[in-house]
């Protein structure tokens, strides 16, 4: 984790007011947020810029709408907590989800404010 518990957090959700907000809200607390819109956006910014702290990951993307995108970021970025949220969430995608390594499963709609709580819980789990 960053100094101060500053975290370099990637969005990915295709839901711009949505993206905006939790953007927003993570920069005014002082964490460094890169923006991305669908799968193939989260991959090229996994690829360019060091591995983020957490991944705020969308389920259901438009070139992406199952579990593979997480198994692609677990295996691509091992060192970086994810946290999913979807509007969309069933037991059998909650449980899969948790297999493949992420954090938690936020269901939408959310309350902006408390997602950077999970987002610096799920780094302490795993860097503890």
């Amino acid at each position: 984790m960053g100094s101060n518990n500053r975290l370099r957090v990637l969005i990915v959700e295709d839901e711009s007011l949505i993206r905006w907000a939790v953007s927003e809200t993570l920069t005014q607390a002082g964490h460094t947020v890169t923006e991305s819109w669908d799968a193939a956006t989260a991959l090229r910014a996994l690829a360019e810029a060091p591995s983020p702290d957490v991944v705020l990951l969308d389920f259901r993307l438009p070139d992406s709408n199952d579990l593979g995108l997480l198994a692609t970021i677990r295996t691509r970025s091992p060192s970086s907590a994810v946290v999913m949220m979807t509007a969309h969430g069933t037991p059998e995608t909650v449980a899969g989800a948790r297999a493949l390594g992420a954090y938690e499963v936020i269901a939408k709609p959310f309350d902006v404010g408390q997602v950077e709580g999970v987002l610096v819980d799920a780094c302490r789990a795993r860097t503890h």
